[in-house]
């Protein structure tokens, strides 16, 4: 059972919520982070019996942290958001300690298949090219492919985009890349590591449209309304699972039951209320399923 109330944390639960990171920062604020990080494993992912152990393994989990808010990091370095949140959940349920391992996207396969990490949980699309060389969890996550066109665009849809003279962007190893590959032979992709970077080259015109999740698109329409607008219906839909490594189902079986609890016990919903309360309320206005679930 994941304890979910969000009222009663105690402090007993912080050794169960100790998060490894390579980032660390003089200016690290011990009482603020413990404050988070203990409250949210409290409510979303321990319990007395799944402590971490001196014996139990470290578990680390892959992430690219520069995908707020699902991957990002703190005021002071400190790995943050949804998927670090569902991360410590995990591990305390697993009853180990959390190793966050920071990467660019594009390594988070190669270092899961060479063993340097044990999960990637990064808002992975769990796609049928990847199944073939890596295994997935059950989805925690839907969502699409959506456009970010300059504001004065005529572009209206994907469809518009698959012509000579147009410029498409993406971020490197995404299914955004892969899709834009396979089906807009006929225009021209820019690749970035840094999906701010495809922002910019639509916002300053350098590209004709931006190829991401539709909750990304939202995000950076709203923030440059004044040179952007999002296409925001998904012209692929798609969703979000834990990547585990070939030949690990006992560890692929544990995720699973971890992640059934988790909803069960409404674990999705509140991670939604603390990171995307606007873009859930965007979505239910919209008549659209959360993203989370």
């Amino acid at each position: 059972m994941i304890d979910l109330n969000l009222e009663s944390v105690g402090l007993q639960n912080r050794a169960s919520a100790r998060v490894i990171s390579v980032y660390h920062s003089p200016m690290f604020h011990r009482r603020h982070f413990l404050v988070l990080a203990v409250g949210l494993l409290g409510a979303m992912g321990c319990s007395e019996k799944s402590s971490p152990t001196s014996k139990a393994p470290v578990l680390r989990v892959g992430m690219d942290l520069s995908y707020p808010p699902f991957e990002m990091q703190d005021a002071s370095g400190r790995p943050d958001g949804v998927s670090v949140r569902l991360a410590e959940a995990l591990a305390a349920h697993l009853g180990r300690t959390l190793q966050v391992v920071p990467m660019d996207f594009s390594g988070l396969v190669p270092a899961l298949k060479t063993g340097n990490i044990d999960l990637i949980l990064s808002s992975m699309t769990a796609t049928d090219e990847r199944r073939e060389s890596i295994d997935f969890s059950k989805p925690y996550a839907f969502t699409g492919l959506a456009l970010l066109v300059s504001k004065n665009s005529a572009i209206q849809s994907i469809q518009d985009l698959n012509q000579a003279g147009r410029t498409i962007t993406a971020k490197a190893a995404t299914t955004g890349e892969t899709w834009a590959i396979h089906h807009l032979p006929n225009a021209k992709r820019v690749v970035f590591e840094d999906q701010t970077a495809c922002v910019l080259e639509v916002a300053q015109g350098r590209a004709d449209a931006f190829i991401y999740d539709q909750l990304s698109i939202y995000k950076y329409a709203t923030e440059n309304k004044n040179t952007t607008r999002g296409l925001l219906k998904p012209f692929v839909e798609e969703s979000w699972a834990i990547g585990i490594a070939k030949g690990h189902e006992a560890l692929l079986s544990q995720v699973n039951a971890f992640l059934d609890d988790f909803r069960k016990q409404d674990g999705f919903s509140k991670l939604g209320d603390l990171y995307l309360k606007d873009e859930k309320k965007f979505l239910e206005a919209a008549g659209v399923p959360f993203i989370l679930r």
